[in-house]
């Protein structure tokens, strides 16, 4: 069954949610609402000119901060000082550019106007955050999400130089205090990098911390 939200600032339980995740429909973004939807682990994700579409996946793919596995070719690349990286300098540059780069398989995106202006908020407020990765000064990769309890919940991620939005991850993992990356969908890369699923209560009881 998926729920039809109104103006008021509840969510039904998210373990209702359907066999794809899909939880609720409508709704807004607003600052409340997203902080409340990411504490109970549920987070939008639609299209330009569709209703706003809630999902709480009943597995998350996550990344344990401690269990991150770094490549030779990736340490080498650290060592190196090739690239600069930077927290929170530049979020709105890097969600524009997760925006609008080309993804393979994908003929649009689904970071709309819409979504832009409500991250940028949370940003502004403390709760949504960007890692980004400079090479003699331009912006190359990066990544963005929100902090809820010890999740960073990450949203999305671009690299525009080869292995950037690696290191983006890399430093996330291994200079801010989280105890678990919500990668949200799978990829062999990150599944190399240490990647892997768990079920709704134990991502929640990450959320409590």
């Amino acid at each position: 069954m998926i729920f039809r939200l109104d103006k008021r600032l509840v969510f039904p339980d998210p373990a209702l949610a359907d066999a794809d995740g899909l939880l609720a429909v409508g709704g807004d973004l607003s600052a409340e609402r997203l902080i409340l939807a990411y504490a109970h682990g549920i987070f939008p994700w639609y299209s330009e000119g569709e209703p706003i579409l809630w999902y709480s996946p009943h597995e998350r793919f996550v990344l344990r901060p401690d269990d991150v596995h770094i490549s030779h070719s990736m340490r080498q690349l650290i060592r190196s000082d090739k690239y600069q990286v930077t927290w929170d300098r530049a979020f709105a540059d890097v969600i524009h550019h997760c925006s609008s780069i080309k993804r393979p398989g994908q003929k649009g995106t689904w970071i709309t106007k819409e979504m832009k202006g409500a991250y940028t908020a949370l940003h502004h407020i403390g709760t949504a955050h960007s890692v980004e990765v400079w090479y003699e000064g331009n912006l190359v990769g990066g990544l963005y999400g929100v902090a809820s309890g010890a999740v960073f919940c990450g949203e999305s991620m671009f690299s525009s130089m080869p292995d950037t939005s690696k290191l983006a991850l890399i430093y996330l993992c291994q200079q801010q205090p989280y105890r678990l990356i919500d990668c949200q969908m799978h990829t062999p890369h990150l599944e190399r990098m240490g990647g892997r699923y768990i079920d709704r209560d134990s991502y929640t009881r990450f959320l409590m911390y």
